[in-house]
């Protein structure tokens, strides 16, 4: 068990973050906990009794032993927020109104507007490379009665979706119809990455931007190589850019 977790680099060397560090640390100790009371060798426990000895009541006094302690999970799915308020760090633009809202990601890499009025508001990791870039709107799309919305009205043409739901799960409905993808999180084994890969559908996870507007022009570096597991892994970039248009 200490050997398995010890050698293994499957998830890189280093928590993502204090929480995701005590959270891991806290299912480690109960898979030790129960593997040791089972009196079991290590195969029979995972694949005969594991998920009778493990239970979801156990994650869940996890979670809220987590919380009690003053943790607060970072979200990436707007909806996470809505439904568990005390649990999530709080969250710009939950209401509809995106007249005046922007991801401010204190990572995104920004520059100066060049000659043709490019200016560089962020980065993201590349699901697919493709022969050109993509230029395209800029329009969030951040819940359930917005994609309503567009099932309805349907999605304008050429549309570049800025979501923070790295599931899928939320724009399933209209995928197809989007012109390219910013996801907020995620990596490209993501539900979502996996997606806009099957619908040719470009697409960077895990984007850091900053200043984009609702409606604003935007260009993806969809060129730029995809990222990799190893890359994931060593905490190494393989970020394309993203600009916006300045008026």
């Amino acid at each position: 068990m200490g050997n398995y977790y010890a050698d293994s680099d499957k998830f890189g060397d280093e928590a993502a973050s204090p929480l995701v560090e005590a959270f891991h640390s806290a299912v480690k100790n109960l898979v030790r906990e129960r593997f040791a009371a089972s009196g079991k060798d290590w195969a029979a426990f995972v694949f005969d009794d594991a998920q009778d000895l493990i239970t979801a009541q156990d994650f869940a006094a996890i979670d809220r032993r987590m919380l009690d302690l003053g943790h607060r999970y970072a979200w990436s799915a707007q909806v996470s927020v809505a439904e568990r308020p005390d649990a999530y760090q709080p969250a710009q633009g939950l209401n509809e109104d995106l007249s005046n809202f922007s991801f401010e990601h204190a990572e995104a890499v920004v520059a100066a507007a060049d000659a043709q009025g490019w200016a560089q508001c962020g980065i993201g990791d590349n699901v697919v490379p493709f022969d050109e870039m993509l230029t395209g709107t800029a329009r969030y799309v951040r819940s359930s009665a917005m994609v309503l919305d567009y099932l309805t009205r349907g999605v304008p043409p050429g549309t570049i979706a800025i979501i923070d739901d790295s599931g899928g799960t939320l724009t399933a409905p209209i995928l197809e119809q989007f012109a390219g993808v910013l996801c907020a999180g995620g990596t490209v084994r993501s539900h979502l990455g996996i997606l806009t890969r099957e619908y040719g559908i470009p697409c960077f996870m895990n984007a850091k931007l900053s200043g984009i507007r609702e409606g604003d022009t935007v260009r993806m570096e969809t060129t730029a190589r995809a990222k990799t597991a190893e890359a994931y892994q060593q905490g190494r970039e393989m970020s394309a850019r993203v600009w916006r248009l300045a008026t």
